[in-house]
């Protein structure tokens, strides 16, 4: 039994790190990193965006394979960090916050990754030239984002995901 488990282990350990190199490998071939210093004009510090993504992605492994040690909500509720009648309220304000503003900076990271992709394949320009798009690519790629932004909410605010319909 005790071998099974090192061997379920190992395998765990093994794949995970197959699958970390491969995103981190898409990001780099991609160029993001270096693009979003670029945008935000801090080039000099380009190593600690890099550290940043690292961190991140390790942090997101952990917390979700760990999910016991991220339930910080439930310490709060449980010791009325905010007093007894506000802490419910207070607690539920902050994770809304807190929920939107991870949302906003995910979804720009998810767009960003998913045009760098498209651009370094080229199928933006390749599309434009098959169809005879001349003018007006940047409202169409607009309006494919309002598309996915306007889907989004529809799907989240009418919970789509609970019933699937």
């Amino acid at each position: 039994m005790l071998l099974k488990q090192i061997l379920l282990g190992i395998i765990g350990v093994s794949s995970g790190l197959i699958v970390s190199a491969g995103v981190f490998t898409v990001l780099i071939s991609v160029g993001l990193i270096p693009r979003f210093a670029g945008k935000m004009h801090v080039a000099r510090k380009i190593f600690v965006l890099e550290e940043m993504v690292v961190f991140g992605t390790l942090f997101g492994g952990f917390f979700s394979v760990f999910g016991d040690w991220g339930m910080i909500g439930e310490f709060v509720r449980e010791h009325a960090v905010f007093g007894s009648g506000a802490t419910e309220g207070v607690w539920n304000l902050i994770g809304t916050v807190f929920l939107l503003v991870f949302g906003v900076f995910a979804g720009i990271f998810v767009g960003c990754l998913a045009l760098a992709i498209a651009e370094m394949l080229n199928t933006i320009p390749i599309f434009a030239r098959r169809i005879g798009f001349r003018h007006g690519l940047g409202f169409a790629i607009l309006a494919v984002a309002l598309g996915k932004l306007v889907g989004s909410l529809v799907y989240f605010t009418q919970q789509v995901y609970l019933y699937g319909g």
